[in-house]
């Protein structure tokens, strides 16, 4: 029933997705770290290649659709500028390929900060919550990442339909950190 299906990500037991490209990839966590299986088409089994994946604390990669740059909160304008142009250090990396699933992939693997944050035309975000935000989220904090709305934590969310929407910022802990630091 709906009523089993609508509550936080918090109580879910397992999340994973699927990469196809040049190799087939499953990533998996079932409430004990995150797993990456690789598919070996010479024997027809996913085999375990990346174990225990983690991301890193900090990342040199933000990831966000700046074809909506005019629809923005100013904090997401601010933070978007401070990747760009910090005042110490070099600025990040901008990288964005517009599949949550490469996007995320990316930034769990090498570290920092993808964004899909509410914006002026879509103020209750555009990701869906019960198979977008909460899975990717749940992966994110498996792998000692973070996860937002940029109010509260991602997996505190608890739907009221099934095709809700939430805005998503996850990533390595400080950039997410930093990120909520400029959405006081």
């Amino acid at each position: 029933t709906q009523k089993e299906v609508l509550k936080p990500g918090s109580t879910m037991v397992t999340a994973g997705y699927a990469l196809y490209g040049n190799a087939t990839m499953v990533v998996l966590s079932t409430g004990n770290g995150v797993n990456g299986f690789t598919l070996d088409p010479s024997i027809g089994e996913f085999i375990l290649t990346n174990p225990d994946i983690k991301v890193k604390p900090k990342g040199k990669i933000f990831s966000i659709n700046e074809g909506y740059a005019a629809y923005w909160e100013e904090s997401v304008t601010k933070y978007v500028h401070k990747c760009k142009f910090p005042e110490s250090g070099n600025p990040m990396n901008a990288r964005y390929v517009g599949s949550m699933v490469a996007d995320v992939h990316r930034t769990l693997v090498y570290g920092g900060i993808f964004l899909y944050p509410a914006n002026k035309k879509s103020p209750k975000g555009k990701l869906r919550y019960l198979y977008e935000a909460a899975p990717m989220a749940y992966i994110m904090e498996q792998a000692g990442g973070k996860a937002t709305t940029g109010k509260q934590r991602i997996l505190d969310v608890v739907p009221e339909q099934i095709h809700d929407r939430v805005p998503v910022v996850l990533g390595s802990t400080q950039d997410v950190d930093e990120y909520l630091s400029f959405c006081v």
